[in-house]
Protein backbone atom coordinates (compact mmCIF):
# COMPACT_ATOMS: atom_id res chain seq x y z
CA UNK A 1 0.00 0.00 0.00
CA UNK A 2 1.08 3.57 -0.59
CA UNK A 3 -0.86 6.38 1.12
CA UNK A 4 -0.29 10.04 -0.77
CA UNK A 5 -1.05 13.73 0.81
CA UNK A 6 -1.38 16.20 -1.69
CA UNK A 7 -1.11 20.14 -0.39
CA UNK A 8 -1.04 23.71 -1.60
CA UNK A 9 -4.23 24.37 -3.51
CA UNK A 10 -6.60 27.38 -3.28
CA UNK A 11 -7.57 30.41 -4.65
CA UNK A 12 -4.99 32.61 -7.35
CA UNK A 13 -6.15 35.63 -9.78
CA UNK A 14 -5.68 34.72 -13.39
CA UNK A 15 -1.74 34.85 -14.11
CA UNK A 16 -0.66 34.09 -10.52
CA UNK A 17 1.10 31.01 -9.47
CA UNK A 18 1.09 27.44 -6.74
CA UNK A 19 3.09 25.58 -6.34
CA UNK A 20 1.11 21.32 -5.16
CA UNK A 21 3.19 18.87 -2.87
CA UNK A 22 2.44 15.58 -2.47
CA UNK A 23 4.28 13.12 -0.03
CA UNK A 24 3.89 9.00 -0.51
CA UNK A 25 4.74 7.11 2.71
CA UNK A 26 4.11 3.04 2.60
CA UNK A 27 5.65 0.99 0.60
CA UNK A 28 7.36 3.89 -1.42
CA UNK A 29 10.63 1.32 -2.61
CA UNK A 30 7.65 -0.17 -4.82
CA UNK A 31 6.99 3.57 -6.70
CA UNK A 32 7.33 3.18 -10.66
CA UNK A 33 5.88 6.67 -11.47
CA UNK A 34 4.40 9.94 -9.45
CA UNK A 35 2.65 12.65 -10.97
CA UNK A 36 -0.37 14.91 -10.97
CA UNK A 37 -3.79 14.21 -12.72
CA UNK A 38 -6.84 16.75 -12.67
CA UNK A 39 -10.45 16.84 -13.14
CA UNK A 40 -12.71 20.05 -13.66
CA UNK A 41 -16.46 19.79 -13.18
CA UNK A 42 -18.20 17.64 -15.38
CA UNK A 43 -14.73 16.72 -17.20
CA UNK A 44 -12.99 13.39 -17.33
CA UNK A 45 -9.80 13.21 -15.03
CA UNK A 46 -7.10 13.98 -17.04
CA UNK A 47 -3.22 13.85 -16.86
CA UNK A 48 -1.13 16.93 -15.87
CA UNK A 49 2.59 15.92 -15.58
CA UNK A 50 4.25 12.56 -14.44
CA UNK A 51 7.79 11.61 -13.30
CA UNK A 52 8.57 7.84 -14.70
CA UNK A 53 12.04 5.89 -14.79
CA UNK A 54 13.77 9.53 -14.25
CA UNK A 55 12.42 11.38 -16.89
CA UNK A 56 9.51 14.18 -16.53
CA UNK A 57 6.30 14.24 -18.71
CA UNK A 58 3.63 16.65 -19.45
CA UNK A 59 0.19 17.33 -21.03
CA UNK A 60 0.24 19.64 -24.67
CA UNK A 61 -1.81 21.77 -22.33
CA UNK A 62 0.47 22.40 -19.54
CA UNK A 63 3.52 22.21 -21.26
CA UNK A 64 6.00 25.09 -20.65
CA UNK A 65 3.40 26.48 -17.88
CA UNK A 66 3.77 23.55 -15.54
CA UNK A 67 6.72 22.32 -13.82
CA UNK A 68 7.06 19.24 -12.15
CA UNK A 69 9.96 18.21 -9.80
CA UNK A 70 10.83 15.36 -7.23
CA UNK A 71 12.67 14.93 -4.37
CA UNK A 72 15.97 12.56 -4.34
CA UNK A 73 14.11 10.24 -2.58
CA UNK A 74 11.22 9.85 -5.13
CA UNK A 75 8.76 10.51 -2.67
CA UNK A 76 7.54 13.90 -2.70
CA UNK A 77 6.74 15.78 -5.90
CA UNK A 78 6.11 18.83 -6.09
CA UNK A 79 3.95 20.76 -9.35
CA UNK A 80 4.94 24.12 -9.81
CA UNK A 81 2.05 26.10 -11.52
CA UNK A 82 2.45 29.25 -13.95
CA UNK A 83 0.57 31.42 -15.45
CA UNK A 84 -2.56 29.88 -14.25
CA UNK A 85 -5.74 30.21 -16.26
CA UNK A 86 -9.36 30.16 -15.14
CA UNK A 87 -9.23 26.63 -17.32
CA UNK A 88 -6.68 25.45 -14.83
CA UNK A 89 -9.14 25.08 -12.20
CA UNK A 90 -10.02 21.42 -11.19
CA UNK A 91 -8.92 19.14 -8.72
CA UNK A 92 -5.79 18.36 -8.63
CA UNK A 93 -4.72 14.58 -7.41
CA UNK A 94 -1.27 12.91 -6.92
CA UNK A 95 -1.07 9.57 -8.20
CA UNK A 96 1.18 6.85 -7.79
CA UNK A 97 2.07 3.56 -10.04
CA UNK A 98 4.10 0.75 -8.28
CA UNK A 99 6.21 -2.00 -10.21
CA UNK A 100 3.33 -4.31 -10.81
CA UNK A 101 0.78 -2.07 -11.99
CA UNK A 102 -0.72 -0.85 -8.76
CA UNK A 103 -2.19 2.75 -8.95
CA UNK A 104 -2.81 5.30 -6.03
CA UNK A 105 -4.37 8.13 -5.55
CA UNK A 106 -4.67 11.38 -3.24
CA UNK A 107 -7.62 12.81 -1.67
CA UNK A 108 -6.80 15.90 -4.11
CA UNK A 109 -6.62 19.53 -3.57
CA UNK A 110 -8.79 22.02 -5.17
CA UNK A 111 -7.15 24.56 -7.14
CA UNK A 112 -9.34 27.61 -8.13
CA UNK A 113 -8.28 30.23 -10.97
CA UNK A 114 -10.50 32.99 -10.75
CA UNK A 115 -10.25 35.78 -13.91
Amino acid sequence: QVHLVESGGGLVQAGGSLRLSCVASGRTFTLYHMGWERQAPGNERDFVAGWSGGTPSYADSVEGQFTISRDNAATRVHLQMNSLRPEDTAVYYCKAVVYGGGAYWGQGTQVTVSS
